[in-house]
């Protein structure tokens, strides 16, 4: 087993030689027997293990173990305890959920804390089993059905290849001790009831599961890179960037052999899993729109606009400019100039009666309930509703900005529309002309 894993750590995992490592230890077979042979291949390994207090005195001893484990193999050993029941309820999901949520966390501080290169985890081929079945009675895409990934981020699982049998037999022939966690036998568990039930009347009927299963794996990767790659292709020709905004071409959607399956593949690492929802969107009336934990897809005209949620919850910064000041760069390029007389108009341009101006002036995104006068216009009328009669799309209202006063009167929506209260009058002696430098008209 030692030569074998020194053998795929050459070929798959070069790069980790000679930096630092932390291996997340449970105490249980695997990651143990994973302690013993990595520390003798590496040097720099140093162990976690997290304390989720779920059984009570058993935890506990778990802990001691690791510590004890870490003094016999001269390892740098780090611990934490979670109130993981607390957690939980607070998060209103299982223990389960909560531990895998809490320890994952906490590994990341430690390997910016520590600085170390790569988090080991001791993932086996049963376990990638394992995985492979629950996803497939939940009804799990190709994605879910390609196993868990040897390499993702920091983290790194080199012990995929090995079965459960071996790990047993490299113990039990190096008298290694090791935790046994007695809620792996509880059966109400998911994962459990494949472990102890499903899995093993499967190799019943092929004894050879595990490397059949290995195969599947593979040819389920190479077909899941096929269509990436076709999918990358297909979303560069439909969709555009705006920032953190992606804009889907609705008709061009509608133009490919099968609509549906690519808007699956585009939008499913957002989190959505109502696809009858997204599909209905296409159709859909103007402004409908659905929501994952992370992000919102929105239909706009012709287009479908996927958005963080963040860019709907999060007001944008305001920026702030100061009386005499000549210019500003940020978040648009303004320029202000004192003039005797108006010369020219344009909508990148507006004079202002100067003794009009409550400074300091803002510029920002606008308001739900931002009113404009506007120059050329009867009355007052709601910013938003000013978008909407000039048929803004959703990425221009992201896109725009305002120039208000600091009593948060609108003075001008940036390169659109000059509010009337502050254009100059006859009598005006003191005149600012104000320009837009719009960077599309330098292109």
């Amino acid at each position: 087993m030692e030569h074998k894993l020194l053998e795929h750590l050459n070929s798959e995992f070069p790069f980790i030689f000679g930096k630092k490592l932390v291996l997340a230890i449970s105490g249980g077979i695997d990651s143990v027997v994973a302690a013993h042979l990595l520390k003798k291949i590496f040097n720099n390994l140093s162990l976690a293990h997290c304390n989720f207090q779920l059984r009570k005195e058993e935890s506990d001893n778990d802990e001691l173990f690791i510590l004890e484990l870490g003094k016999k193999l001269k390892i740098k050993t780090h611990t934490t305890k979670f109130d993981t029941f607390s957690y939980a309820v607070k998060k209103k999901t299982s223990t389960q959920i909560a531990a895998r949520e809490l320890r994952y966390k906490w590994f990341a501080s430690l390997v910016d804390d520590f600085d170390y290169d790569y988090l080991v985890t001791a993932h086996h081929a049963d376990d990638n089993l394992e995985t492979f079945l629950i996803n497939l009675t939940r009804g799990s895409g190709l994605n879910g059905l390609t196993g868990i990934p040897e390499k993702n981020d920091y983290i790194i699982r080199p012990f995929l290849l090995f079965s459960r049998d071996e790990i047993e037999d490299y113990a039990s022939k190096n008298k290694i001790s090791w935790r046994e966690d007695s809620s792996n036998s509880e059966v109400k568990y998911l994962r459990n009831k494949f472990r102890h039930e499903i899995i093993p009347t499967l190799k019943k009927i092929n004894p050879s599961l595990l490397r059949s299963f290995s195969n599947t794996i593979t040819y389920l990767k190479d077909s899941q890179q096929i269509i990436n790659d076709m999918t990358l292709k297909v979303t560069k020709k439909v969709s555009k960037k705006h920032g953190d905004i992606l804009q889907i071409d609705i008709q061009k959607i509608k133009e490919l052999p099968n609509p549906n399956i690519y808007l699956y593949q585009i939008l499913q690492p957002y989190g959505f899993t109502k696809w009858s929802d997204v599909y209905k969107l296409i159709n859909a009336e103007n402004g409908k729109l659905i929501r994952t934990k992370s992000h919102t897809l929105q239909k706009d005209r012709e287009f479908l606009l996927l958005l963080p949620l963040h860019k709907l919850n999060s007001p944008d910064k305001e920026y702030s400019i100061k009386r005499n000041s000549s210019n500003i760069s940020v978040p648009v390029s303004l320029l202000f100039k004192n003039v005797q007389k108006m010369t020219y108009l344009d909508k990148n341009s507006i004079y202002v009666d100067k003794n009009l101006l409550n400074y300091p002036l803002t510029v920002r995104r606008y308001k739900t309930n931002d009113l404009i006068f506007p120059k050329g216009m009867k009355g007052r009328k709601k910013v938003s509703k000013y978008f909407k009669d000039e048929k803004l799309s959703l990425i221009e209202k992201q896109n725009t900005w305002l120039l208000c006063s600091s009593k948060d009167e609108v003075i001008w929506i940036i390169g659109m529309r000059q509010d009337q209260r502050f254009v100059p009058k006859k009598e005006s002696t003191s005149i600012l002309q104000i320009l837009y430098i719009n960077p599309c008209k330098l292109l």
